[in-house]
C-alpha cells in the first residue's frame, strides 16, 4: 500500500494556535519535510514533542530536486508530513509540486487544518468576505506589478495578497493609482503576534501612512470594484479596460468584444470610445 502525504498548518504567530493534531503527526510521521528545519526545531520545542521520523528540508531552492525523493517514500508506504514556516503548505509556500506529484501517483493526500494569514486578514479587514480572490505575492518589478493591477481593476471580489514590508508603500501607491485613492483596504501586520495591527482606510490614505515605513509580515485586503449596471460605465473606463487587455496580449478586436460583453454594452459603443480616445491623443500630440 502507498503511504500518506499530510499537509499540516503551523501557527502564523502565536504558537498556542497550533492544532492539537500537529503534535501527534510530528511524533508519528516517518518523514517530516520542513521549509526551515531550524524553525521546525523551535516549534517542536515549544510544543514539547520530538519528531519520530527523520527530518528533511523542503524549500523553494530544493523543491524540484527533493519532490521525487519524497514521492518515492510515499509510494513505498511512508507517512510524510509537510510543514512550512507559517500557515498552510502550498499557499504561497512550498507544497504544490509535492501534492501534484503525489496525486499523479495515486498517493493519498490529507491535511491537518491550521491557521491561515489569508483568512485571518480577510475576517479582520471589515470588507466583504462572501466572495474573494487570493493573488499571493504581486510581481516585484514596478512595471509588471502595475500591469497585474490593471488586469484586476474590474475585479468585484475582495482581493487578498501578501507583500514585503519593503515594497508595501509602493504597492499601495500603485493600487491607489489603478483602483482609486478612495477604494477601501486594510493592511494587516504581524497577525496573532505581539505587535498585531490592522490599519483600515482608503488606498491613498494607507499609501501615505506606509511611506513612513512598515515592519513585519504583511497581508493586504482590498475592496472589490463597485458594481456597475449596463450603461453606467463611462467611455474613459471602457477605453482603459480595452488597453489593459491589449497590454496583456489580446488583439484589439477581441479586447473590444470582451469589454463590451463584460460591460453589457454594444461593441460599437466600445469601438467608438477607443477611436475617439485615439483621435484625442493625436490632436494633443
Amino acid at each position: 500500500m502507498t503511504g500518506t502525504l499530510v499537509l499540516a498548518g503551523t501557527p502564523i504567530g502565536d504558537v498556542r494556535d497550533a492544532p492539537p493534531r500537529l503534535a501527534e503527526e510530528l511524533a508519528g510521521a516517518d518523514v517530516v519535510a520542513a521549509e526551515d528545519t531550524r524553525r521546525l526545531r523551535r516549534l517542536t520545542q515549544a510544543l514539547g514533542v520530538t519528531p519520530g521520523g527523520r527530518v528533511v528540508s523542503y524549500f523553494e531552492g530544493n523543491e524540484s530536486a527533493r519532490t521525487p525523493e519524497l514521492v518515492e517514500e510515499l509510494v513505498g508506504g511512508a507517512r510524510v508530513l509537510l510543514v512550512t514556516d507559517a500557515g498552510m503548505p502550498s499557499v504561497s509556500d512550498p507544497g504544490y509540486r509535492l501534492v501534484a506529484a503525489a496525486v499523479e501517483r495515486d498517493v493519498r493526500v490529507t491535511a491537518v487544518p491550521g491557521p491561515s494569514a489569508v483568512l485571518t486578514a480577510l475576517a479582520l479587514s471589515g470588507l466583504p468576505v462572501d466572495r474573494f480572490c487570493f493573488e499571493g505575492f504581486l510581481p516585484r518589478k514596478a512595471g509588471e506589478r502595475l500591469t497585474r493591477l490593471r488586469e484586476m481593476a474590474g475585479e468585484r471580489r475582495t482581493l487578498v495578497c501578501f507583500e514585503s514590508p519593503h515594497r508595501v508603500d509602493d504597492t499601495l501607491t500603485a493600487m491607489a493609482e489603478v483602483f482609486g485613492a478612495d477604494r477601501r483596504a486594510a493592511v494587516c501586520r504581524e497577525l496573532t503576534k505581539t505587535y498585531e495591527e490592522v490599519r483600515r482606510g482608503g488606498l491613498g490614505e494607507l499609501a501615505a501612512w506606509a511611506a513612513e515605513g512598515v515592519r513585519g509580515e504583511i497581508t493586504l485586503v482590498v475592496e472589490g470594484a463597485p458594481e456597475q449596471g449596463p450603461g453606467e460605465i463611462g467611455a474613459q473606463e471602457l477605453v482603459r479596460r480595452v488597453r489593459v487587455r491589449e497590454e496583456a496580449g489580446e488583439r484589439r478586436k477581441e479586447a473590444i468584444a470582451a469589454v463590451a460583453a463584460q460591460a453589457g454594452v454594444p461593441k460599437r459603443e466600445v469601438f467608438d470610445a477607443v477611436v475617439a480616445a485615439k483621435n484625442a491623443e493625436r490632436q494633443g500630440s
